[in-house]
């Protein structure tokens, strides 16, 4: 997948988060790090138009997410930080059928394809689980199942790793390394990003490093511990 941010500037709550971005992704795996306020959750959130430029295009595939978003959204998920932003039916195969209205009107099928996307990522036992007696690590797991059974070509992370206990986080780094789609991942998960084909520095709302993985969390760590 192709994304362009061509002058890009991003605000939020009337300030200036990301000034004059310009980059070309094509990455399977692309990290994005950075301290606390720096811009990374509002570059990721530029992909799919959850948040709109205040100047300057973003182009998913040659599709403007000013003009587009429906269509890019068809294409992009986005796994929120926090789960609970997510999911909102009491049992975790009726959240994942939810998403699925608009694209299967067929209630077996939506239900085969909630299965199929729990059982991708070794929690079909989950099915029929009700949602608030979930762990943080299974309630993120289904959030990304959720995702991926709407079959994007490329899903955004915003921390994923957060809410994490070490075991689920290692599960978490095992399914993103045999995702089929490509993924874009915004974490402070040093080792995580050392996973990534490619690894972007935002500081100050600005790319301040890009470049290989080890190369950036070096820089990072130097310029910003």
């Amino acid at each position: 997948m192709l994304i362009q941010f061509k002058n890009v500037f991003a605000k939020r709550d009337g300030h200036l988060v990301l000034n004059d971005l310009n980059l070309t992704l094509t990455e399977r795996r692309i990290g994005v790090i950075g301290p606390n306020g720096s811009g990374k959750s509002s570059l990721i959130r530029l992909v799919n138009g959850l948040l709109l430029p205040a100047s300057g295009q973003v182009l998913v595939d040659g599709l403007d997410t000013r003009y587009d978003a429906m269509g890019i959204r068809r294409q992009v998920g986005f796994v929120f930080q926090n789960p609970d932003n997510q999911i909102v039916f009491p049992v975790v195969h009726e959240d994942i059928e939810f998403g699925l209205k608009q694209r299967l009107a067929n209630t077996a099928q939506r239900a085969t394809r909630a299965r199929d996307a729990l059982e991708q990522l070794s929690i079909g036992h989950l099915f029929d689980r009700v949602t608030h007696s979930l762990s943080g690590g299974e309630r993120q797991l289904v959030a990304l199942a959720a995702v991926l059974a709407t079959d994007p070509a490329l899903v955004v992370f915003d921390e994923p790793t957060t809410q994490l206990d070490l075991r689920m986080r290692n599960q978490f780094e095992r399914i993103l390394r045999d995702l089929p789609q490509s993924s874009i991942v915004v974490s402070h998960d040093l080792p995580l990003m050392q996973t990534m084909d490619r690894v972007l520095v935002v500081v100050d709302g600005r790319l301040a490093f890009d470049g290989e993985s080890s190369a950036a969390i070096a820089w990072y760590t130097e310029q910003c511990a």
